[in-house]
């Protein structure tokens, strides 16, 4: 077998077994039989087209165009030309098949089901992978950056598993690279006549000759592979969505504390209101006879940017046995306790835990902490809520109308975090929160205005199709469009409420769901709902429904006046039998100088400032900082180590008649690696002068240049057989301009070659070998003699 066959098929492999790391992601390793035959095609391809031979691009090319008609072949058959030639109808079927396995990925739980979607992401990722490292270690002899492309592989199936058998692929996977990277190593010493075998050094042996690096390289391989295994360890771990539960949990943290952030949710929630099929998420056996209010709350957020809502990193801490009261919350509300039991899907991996808001106990297994502000559990270090039974005891709030809407100002530090919004934002929102809420004479009446405006009176329409939208005029446009779905209608109206003066966030999770024969709720993948919580001194956060035909709207924002949405003044509520009492919360205790100055103790500002927490750790960004430049580095070491020989080369030297001859040797040496660089191989067994004119043919060299190699030449050959050398100055300047003539008739292909991946470079493979071999032979050497009594004979 040739050189270059063995090292397609080491490419195929490598492929192969990086694609190994996607095996538990999936319930069935079948696809991964059909990948190898469509890789083998692939590499077939590319064995045949170069040894036409083709020009690189076309070889490349060729293998490409084959890749597309295989993936046709294996998807798109009914929609192509003879089932192989892809048209319009192949590449519109192409994105309906990546727009499902997008679906899935989302809706389905590690392991999922291998559907025509995930398959395709698989079998086609695999084979744009087995293309790269292909087209680098084979078509363009360069095994080592083959590499990126199969970390990359084996990075995105790492970022998505939680097994713990991830270090098991990993091996697999960079024995793969070192296979290639030997098989690499192998042919270019065969090319360059060199031994490769297991021939080791002897005492005896010349000095000049070469050893292979074989040993030498799989102990380097194996010091690398330790050092990947380590590193992780101590870089921050990668958090996953909310919805759609790939998430790995809590990153650091004790029993006493720790941080959690979340990611944007807007996406996950989206794909899971489009879901074809509508599955169970959750069993809930609940012991109230009205579900209209169970809603089931993950995660608040609360950080907005006029961009987008999302969760600000909060402090953790041990779950408590008893939770505390909510925020805000006072005494005279009336409030009726729920025991809710919830049974989560098998394949349902949420690392938030769905509960009744606001809870007061919880009892579930594993290992679960507390974030007091959003008064939620997150899982601690993988743990979710997959086919978990757990039990919540909430508080069912009931507040009166008015108990609402005489509520006062909320404290101050809950009004500077809640009712933050950027500049940025678009002007048209607080100017129709303006427009819609004219009239209004509370917070209270304003929230239900804003209400009433989305779900009833404003025409918007209920649509998941719509984008979830980005930028800052996203809000701007879904009030110019008036189509969305409940992410856009609990978005902007918390927006608009900000803008108002009314503490504001948005809340994401399930709906209530549908009951059953049995006396259960099911709760399915389109109940996935966003709404707003507004927060009232007295009261605490409160629901709001603005999304029309979804949810149900809480009884105190339901007028008792047909046609009329907003309460009667002069009537109280069915549900209210006075106005509340002076003493409805501890702000309201206070005199009004204090609230004026800001005296007033409020349970909302403590916990906020208590509980905020701003950005990562220094120590976090310094590993990102190192990790980056190592990956920048690795690549331009082999230019940074030539510049730095090339500098120590040419650079002066010292004025003795042994110190010039070093010099001069150094220059000769230096200019004969410049020349392999720029694809002259150097050949030992030819003297200085004709190894110089050889250099001086392949190199296409103008005069000039041509006599400052054979000046150099003609030094050396001084050095080498004349008694006493005759120093020769102007070397140094001589080996730049050759340098410089090589690189001018070099094509740029040549150029880049010889500046990035000098071939010059494999001198430490060797130098490290001879280095490793010399110290093997002094430990044998040495070995007879340990241990041995003093005056006996080996």
């Amino acid at each position: 077998m040739s050189g270059r066959a063995r090292l397609s098929l080491c490419a195929a492999a490598a492929t192969l077994m990086a694609a190994c790391s996607l095996l538990p992601l999936v319930d069935q390793p079948t696809w991964l039989l059909q990948a190898t035959f469509l890789v083998a095609v692939q590499t077939g391809v590319g064995a045949a087209t170069r040894r036409v031979p083709l020009a690189r691009p076309l070889t490349v090319a060729a293998q490409a165009l084959v890749t597309l008609m295989l993936l046709t072949l294996v998807f798109a058959r009914e929609h192509a030309l003879i089932g192989l030639i892809p048209g319009p109808d192949a590449f519109r079927h192409f994105a309906d098949l990546f727009q499902q396995g997008s679906n899935d990925v989302q809706e389905y739980a590690i392991p999922a089901p291998v559907s025509d979607g995930i398959r395709l992401m698989l079998i086609g990722g695999v084979l744009l992978i087995g293309l790269l490292v292909d087209t680098l270690a084979v078509t363009f002899r360069s095994a080592a950056p083959a590499g990126l492309p199969l970390l990359a592989l084996y990075s995105v199936a790492a970022g998505l598993s939680d097994g713990a058998a991830d270090w098991l692929w990993f091996l697999v996977a960079a024995a793969g690279y070192l296979m290639l990277l030997l098989a690499e190593g192998r042919e270019r010493l065969a090319q360059w006549g060199r031994v490769f075998g297991g021939a080791q050094r002897t005492p005896g042996r010349p000095e000049g000759s070469a050893v292979a690096p074989v040993r030498t390289g799989r102990r380097i391989g194996a010091v690398a592979l330790g050092v990947a295994l380590a590193v992780p360890l101590a870089l921050p771990a990668m958090q996953g969505g909310l919805l759609d539960g790939t998430g790995a949990g809590v990153g650091a943290g004790n029993g006493n504390g720790g941080t959690i952030s979340a990611v944007n949710p807007l996406v996950s929630l989206r794909d899971s209101l489009n879901v074809n099929e509508n599955r169970q998420v959750m069993s809930l056996k609940s012991d109230t006879n009205d579900i209209s209010d169970l809603y089931l709350r993950i995660v608040s957020l609360d950080d907005f940017d006029g961009t987008t809502w999302k969760p600000s990193q909060r402090h953790i801490v041990a779950v408590p046995k008893q939770l505390p009261t909510p925020i805000g919350l006072g005494p005279d509300i009336k409030r009726t306790t729920v025991t809710t039991t919830v049974s989560a899907a098998d394949w349902y991996a949420q690392d938030w835990l769905p509960m009744p808001y606001p809870p007061s106990s919880v009892k579930i297994g594993g290992k679960w902490r507390y974030e007091p502000v959003g008064m939620t559990l997150v899982g601690d270090h993988g743990q979710n809520t997959r086919g978990a039974t757990y039990q919540v005891t909430s508080l069912s709030v009931q507040p009166t109308a008015e108990q609402l809407a005489t509520a006062p100002e909320a404290a101050a530090a809950m009004k500077r975090d809640y009712t933050k919004v950027p500049s940025s934002l678009p002007s048209v929102v607080a100017k129709t929160a303006k427009e819609v809420t004219k009239g209004a004479t509370s917070h209270y009446e304003e929230a239900v205005k804003l209400q009433d405006y989305f779900a009833v009176t404003g025409g918007f329409q209920y649509d998941t199709k719509v984008e979830v939208g980005r930028g800052r005029g996203a809000i701007a446009n879904f009030l110019k469009k008036k189509q969305g779905f409940c992410v856009h209608f609990s978005f902007a109206m918390a927006a608009m409420a900000r803008t108002l003066g009314i503490p504001a966030r948005v809340a994401v999770g399930f709906a209530p769901g549908t009951p059953q024969g049995d006396g259960t709720v099911s709760v399915g993948l389109t109940d996935a709902h966003a709404w707003p919580e507004l927060y009232f001194e007295g009261v605490g956060w409160t629901r709001f429904e603005p999304t029309p035909t979804r949810g149900t709207a809480p009884p105190y924002t339901q007028s008792d006046t047909p046609g009329h949405s907003q309460p009667d003044d002069v009537r109280p509520s069915r549900s209210a039998a006075a106005l509340p009492p002076a003493q409805v919360s501890p702000s309201e205790s206070c005199t009004s100088r204090q609230r004026k100055l800001e005296a007033c103790s409020s349970p909302s500002a403590a916990e906020a400032q208590l509980t905020h927490h701003d950005g990562r750790d220094w120590w976090q960004y310094a590993l990102w900082g190192l990790g980056g430049l190592v990956v920048v580095a690795i690549p331009l070491s082999p230019l940074m180590w030539r510049l730095r020989l090339r500098a120590v080369r040419l650079g002066a030297h010292a004025r003795t008649e042994q110190g010039a001859a070093a010099h001069t040797l150094a220059v000769w040496q230096e200019l004969s690696d410049t020349a392999w660089d720029f694809g002259i191989p150097p050949d030992e067994s030819q003297t200085p002068r004709k190894a110089a004119a050889r250099i001086v043919r392949l190199g296409h060299l103008d005069a000039a240049a041509g006599a400052a190699v054979h000046r150099v030449a003609d030094a050396v050959e001084q050095v080498l057989y004349a008694p006493r050398p005759r120093p020769t100055a102007g070397l140094a300047q001589d080996a730049r301009q050759v340098i410089s003539a090589l690189s001018t008739t070099a094509g740029r292909r040549t150029q880049a070659r010889a500046l990035f991946a000098p071939r010059s470079a494999v001198r430490v493979l060797w130098a490290v070998s001879d280095w490793w071999t010399a110290l093997r032979a002094r430990t044998v050497a040495a070995r007879p003699t340990l241990g041995k009594p003093s005056g006996q004979r080996g």
